[in-house]
């Protein structure tokens, strides 16, 4: 009903607007023929839902990437020089042993054997003679001070022979100035003696002394037997004086003393010797 009022309302104003023109009428005659074509007015309730929404057309796939570009492979690196080997570590050097004193007491008698000869009617005082330690020289702790072997030099202070017959030995003195350990030198202070020292007292035979003394006595023998007896009395003095020259050259004869080499040494230290080492 409704749709037909609105086409009849239409059709009057297009009507009185007769003299507008072609187009109008053509306006006209086109909207009757839609109202005819129009459906029958239907008593449905209208549903007047909103249409559904048009979706939209789904958007065509993205072309797929092209493959990416093959990386080059990369260049090999040259091999690393090879390190050199380290030098070997030195082996620690061991700790050096800690220095200790040895010292052989003022009193320590010590045994050596001679290297040196010695000989009263030849040497003189000021010579030097030199004796080898026989045995280890030790201190108190059993510490080696002075090894065997080592090298003592000694001053001949005295030497003399024995006088005459009745004296019992000659004089000698040495005194020890220096020891040689292991090449080196040390000073060292000690005496020796006739006492001490391995020796002989060797006759000097007739010596120029001797010998007057035998002439003598025969001359005086033989002037005593000429002045009692003439001449066999002089011969007879003679042979008896020579006789008693002689006994007194013996009785008063000389004697060396000879010290040979390898005899025995021992001397006395006299101030306390002490080494480092």
């Amino acid at each position: 009903m409704v749709p037909r009022m609105l086409t009849g309302l239409l059709l009057l104003g297009l009507a009185g607007c007769g003299g507008k023109g072609d187009q109008q009428q053509a306006a006209a005659d086109s909207l009757r023929r839609d109202l005819q074509l129009a459906p029958v007015e239907s008593t449905t309730a209208m549903n007047d839902q909103p249409a559904a929404a048009v979706e939209p057309a789904p958007s065509p796939a993205p072309e797929p990437a092209p493959p990416p570009a093959p990386t080059p492979a990369p260049k090999p690196k040259p091999a690393p020089a090879p390190k050199p080997k380290p030098a070997p570590a030195k082996p620690a050097e061991p700790a050096e042993p800690a220095l200790k004193v040895y010292t052989a007491a003022s009193g320590t008698t010590v045994s050596a054997t001679a290297q040196d000869s010695l000989h009263s009617r030849h040497d003189k005082g000021g010579a030097t003679f030199h004796a080898a330690i026989s045995e280890d020289v030790k201190d108190a702790g059993g510490g080696v001070v002075i090894p065997a072997g080592s090298v003592v030099t000694f001053t001949v202070v005295k030497l003399e022979h024995a006088g005459n017959k009745s004296a019992k030995d000659g004089q000698l003195r040495l005194e020890a100035q220096m020891v040689t350990i292991g090449g080196r030198s040390y000073a060292i202070n000690g005496t020796a003696d006739q006492t001490t020292v391995q020796h002989a007292l060797v006759g000097q035979g007739v010596t120029a002394g001797g010998a007057a003394k035998v002439g003598g006595g025969a001359a005086a023998g033989a002037i005593l037997g000429k002045v009692i007896g003439g001449k066999t009395g002089a011969i007879v003095g003679g042979v008896a004086g020579a006789a008693a020259g002689t006994a007194a050259a013996v009785q008063t004869a000389d004697r060396d003393v000879v010290v040979a080499p390898g005899n025995s040494v021992v001397f006395t230290i006299g101030v306390d010797f002490s080494i480092t080492r």
